[in-house]
């Protein structure tokens, strides 16, 4: 048995081996990726033992003075920090709710148009707002709901009072949500088409066949047959909940707004770049890795137990 076991992994190394020969091409596309994440992820990593130390600027990071979980203590007890994680999760898992079942929605419709010019047309329509840099999406923001635009120029003429929607702390988590779903929905179809596309043909003339219309194709053959997407999707968006659009955020909110807008993120731009805090934003900031960890982690495992599909 143990010979076999040391010939079929020695045949495995040699069949890797030729495969990584023959196809060595396709793999160098890997290289770039590769090196972002090591570089830009996970080297970075070793910057988090600055929270750990009284940290106040310079290269040697490893050699600033060890206080433990002080400044964990210390953001536990801060009533900003409480604020900005309620107001993390409220607008990360409203916008989940809301966008999740829109964008598989609009991609179910997607999928129905049989004019290819049309569905171009549609999707080309819905995939531009993805492309439009942030800060002029923030612009348009702005400009739609200020006190000159058109949605308060339609409040006045029906005889209603002009709202300054942006400076109303009431008012940033729908501004914040619509606009991302606006932004974010014809991008977030292209994995569930290509899923679709996958979908044995055979199956839909099997439902026409027992009288299933458009409807009962969509939910008994369709989204059975995309429903591994949809898991792995819902689990990454889950694990990305601690971890909002900082971008966004931060050229929308005001001080006015801040009990509604300021998020993790944001508290920790403003501690550790403005204010000067490393340590204290590194805390935070490492508070929210280990939340996000853990989120995911455990979506997966519900995830396998429940619908026998995971990411690992």
């Amino acid at each position: 048995m143990a010979k076999q076991k040391q010939q079929k992994n020695h045949l495995g190394k040699v069949n890797l081996g030729k495969h990584l020969k023959k196809e060595w091409m396709l793999y160098s596309f890997l290289i770039i990726p590769v090196l972002y994440y090591i570089i830009f992820k996970y080297i970075p990593m070793f910057g988090n033992v600055i929270a750990f130390r009284k940290y106040s600027g310079g290269p040697n990071i490893f050699g600033q003075k060890w206080v433990g979980f002080r400044y964990f203590k210390q953001f536990l007890k801060d009533p900003s920090f409480w604020n900005a994680f309620r107001n993390t999760l409220t607008l990360s898992i409203t916008y989940l709710i809301f966008r999740f079942p829109i964008t598989l929605t609009f991609a179910l419709l997607l999928n129905e148009i049989r004019n290819l010019k049309w569905k171009k047309f549609v999707q080309t329509v819905s995939y531009l707002p993805h492309f439009i840099s942030m800060v002029i999406i923030a612009g348009m923001i702005k400009e739609v709901v200020s006190l000159t635009g058109p949605i308060n120029t339609m409040i006045e003429s029906l005889g209603g009072e002009k709202i300054s929607f942006i400076q109303e702390a009431s008012w940033f988590p729908p501004i914040y949500i619509i606009s991302g779903i606006w932004q974010g929905l014809g991008w977030g179809t292209i994995l569930y088409l290509a899923a679709m596309t996958g979908i044995n043909m055979e199956l839909y003339e099997a439902a026409k066949v027992d009288g299933a219309n458009r409807f009962k194709q969509a939910i008994h053959v369709t989204i059975p047959g995309i429903m591994p997407t949809i898991v792995t999707l819902l689990i990454l968006d889950i694990g990305g909940i601690m971890g909002s659009n900082f971008e966004k955020i931060i050229l929308l909110y005001l001080p006015s707004t801040y009990e509604t807008a300021d998020v993790i993120s944001t508290l920790v731009y403003r501690m550790g770049i403005s204010g000067g805090n490393f340590s204290y934003a590194t805390a935070v900031g490492l508070f929210e890795g280990v939340v996000g960890l853990i989120l995911v982690v455990t979506a997966n495992l519900v995830s396998r137990k429940v619908t026998e599909a995971s990411l690992w």
